[in-house]
């Protein structure tokens, strides 16, 4: 499947577009919606494209649009103009802030651009039962589409560690493809 690392789209219409919006748009519920229907919304999805295409390219369309949310998440929420710590301090920021999740880095190597973090109060998985597998798909496509847009650089990151295989943080190894 073919990466739009920077969504130079033909498409009528852009994630851009669907994400203008005008606070009169809900204006009596707000801006915010629950976590069970963010998942109940990411899980159909999930469930949907497993039944139709298999389990492999549903895990590899999660991280495409993944990618692609994170691309735009970075160019317009995100200073990307920012030294690499300053950058980082402003990603954490920004995800505890939007309610994704509190991102804690292990590891980095500037050198490299290799970087080991971890997502707790993840709103992907946090609190899911143990299934055994690891299922923050779309957080690898969001975590690696931030990294490449601000570095201008191709990012892959890959979850080591998920609450549903029992562990209480989501973590990741996020690198820069070869």
């Amino acid at each position: 499947m073919k990466e739009n690392v920077f969504l130079d789209s033909p498409k009528e219409y852009s994630l851009e577009d669907y994400m203008n919006h005008t606070v009169n748009g809900r204006g009596n519920l707000g801006q915010e919606v629950p976590i069970e229907v963010y998942r109940l919304l990411e899980y159909s999805l999930r469930e949907e494209l497993e039944e139709r295409f298999g389990k492999e390219c549903q895990v590899e369309i999660m991280r495409c649009a993944g990618r692609r949310a994170g691309i735009f998440f970075a160019r317009n929420l995100l200073d990307v103009t920012l030294p690499l710590q300053e950058f980082v301090a402003q990603l954490q920021a920004k995800t505890a802030e939007l309610k994704i999740g509190v991102i804690r880095i292990e590891k980095l190597d500037e050198d490299t651009g290799k970087i080991v973090l971890t997502v707790s109060e993840d709103a992907d998985c946090s609190g899911l039962p143990l299934l055994g597998e690891t299922v923050c798909n779309y957080d690898e496509g969001f975590i690696a589409g931030i990294m490449s847009a601000y570095t201008e650089k191709e990012y892959r990151a890959v979850e080591i560690d998920c609450w549903a295989t029992g562990d209480r943080v989501c973590r990741f190894l996020v690198e820069v493809k070869e």
